[in-house]
């Protein structure tokens, strides 16, 4: 009799990366999407084609639909390969990831797409198992976020996590300290820091305190106007505003639909010039990289509405920030960095923070799934793609490490 055991086997696509790239270039996607949709319709698709085709409609601003396209495919196929840029790649990597919008996994075919490690992502979806035995992989690292989305499969990985035939990187159990009113808890006391308690609250309690039949600190935990809400799960400043008053947040309730809110109290971080920087610091193996750096005449700063590209002074200032990041901003802050790092306990994560006027460390978000990536023109930001590819290449000495020592500890 075989004792054969059949192996899932792994969809190609385009991927995140390429489709991605081609989209902030600029190119029109739109006849790849009917190309695709073509396919769909004739039947002749394959799940890798459905799969960038939910991408396409996701990049074209159309999440119920994509999302519903990505949700049918992985009913059917759960694991994905990239692009490799070596035809005998040095090590297989596998990225378990969730059935959740293009946001909420983290971006790894940036990390790994000029590396020659093979890059295998498995979706681990609700009501279906994990496949016994894996793919066959040198290292895992877990892509999903400390999201409601993810909670299935965060738990899942987490029931497999104690045998997993392979150094488990970024575990279930580590991300899920991640969301705003968690991580507050976490790293709340760490010397040289600042992060405000952020407090889940319902629209109706919200709504009480707006329309003044309840105070707003009786139902946010104490906390007081103004105030900055977003509604729970939200990223890259989408419904994010600050409140000054009651009337204000009856306002910013009329405008929005959602349930659950996050709120914490407005801290101004602006500096002497008037201008607000935010920055992006990845943390790869325990070690500090500088990612962006973004400067506005506004608070809700984010690095695509900070006109960076438009302003040579302020991408001179980024150049600044990365180059002497090392002995200036990461030793600088080094207590509030080392703290942080030692309390999240991830292999990899970013951090994104500005510098209060005190001098301690603002935080205002730690992530695993935010964007890192080489994508900017390296015309207009020539000192990018040197920081981006040494962030790459820590990522990936990281993963040949931990198989090293995987090795080492079993021989």
């Amino acid at each position: 009799m075989s004792t054969d055991i059949t192996q899932p086997v792994a969809a190609d696509r385009i991927g995140f990366a390429r489709l991605t790239k081609r989209a902030f270039d600029g190119e029109n996607l739109y006849p790849l999407w009917r190309e695709l949709m073509s396919k769909v319709d004739a039947g002749t698709a394959s799940s890798g084609e459905q799969l960038d085709l939910a991408l396409i409609t996701q990049l074209f601003g159309h999440k119920p639909a994509g999302l519903s396209i990505q949700t049918e495919t992985l009913k059917q196929q759960q694991l994905f390969r990239s692009p490799c840029a070596s035809d005998h790649p040095r090590l297989r990597v596998l990225a378990l990831a969730a059935d959740i919008d293009m946001g909420g996994n983290t971006p790894i075919e940036f990390l790994l797409q000029d590396s020659g490690l093979e890059l295998l992502t498995l979706y681990v979806v609700d009501g279906i198992p994990l496949p016994d035995p894996l793919p066959p992989h040198d290292v895992a690292i877990v892509i999903a976020s400390d999201s409601d989305e993810c909670r299935g499969a965060l738990a899942t990985i987490a029931a497999r996590a104690a045998d997993w035939p392979a150094p488990l990187l970024n575990p279930p159990h580590l991300i899920r300290h991640l969301d705003r009113d968690k991580l507050y808890r976490l790293i709340g006391d760490v010397d040289g820091l600042v992060i405000p308690a952020t407090v889940p609250v319902g629209r109706d309690a919200l709504m009480a305190a707006a329309n003044g039949s309840a105070a707003l600190p009786e139902v946010a935990g104490g906390l007081d106007f103004p105030i900055i809400a977003r509604p729970r799960g939200s990223h890259a400043g989408f419904g994010l505003a600050r409140i000054a008053d009651s009337a204000g947040l009856l306002d910013y309730l009329r405008d929005r639909q959602e349930s659950d809110y996050f709120i914490a109290r407005y801290v101004d971080y602006a500096s002497e010039d008037g201008q607000f920087r935010k920055y992006r610091v990845v943390v790869v193996d325990g070690k500090p990289y500088a990612c962006h750096m973004a400067i506005a005449d506004r608070w809700d700063i984010w690095y695509l509405n900070a006109g960076m590209a438009e302003s040579e002074l302020k991408r001179l200032e980024e150049a600044a920030f990365f180059h002497t990041f090392d002995f200036g901003f990461a030793l600088r802050h080094k207590t509030a960095l080392d703290g942080m790092i030692e309390r999240i306990g991830l292999d990899y994560f970013t951090i994104d923070c500005a510098q209060m006027p005190s001098g301690d460390l603002l935080v205002f978000e730690i992530d695993n799934t935010s964007v890192v990536h080489d994508m900017d023109s390296p015309e207009l930001y020539p000192y990018k793609p040197p920081q981006m590819h040494k962030i790459f290449d820590a990522f990936a000495s990281m993963l040949e490490r931990r198989v090293d020592s995987r090795l080492t500890s079993v021989a």
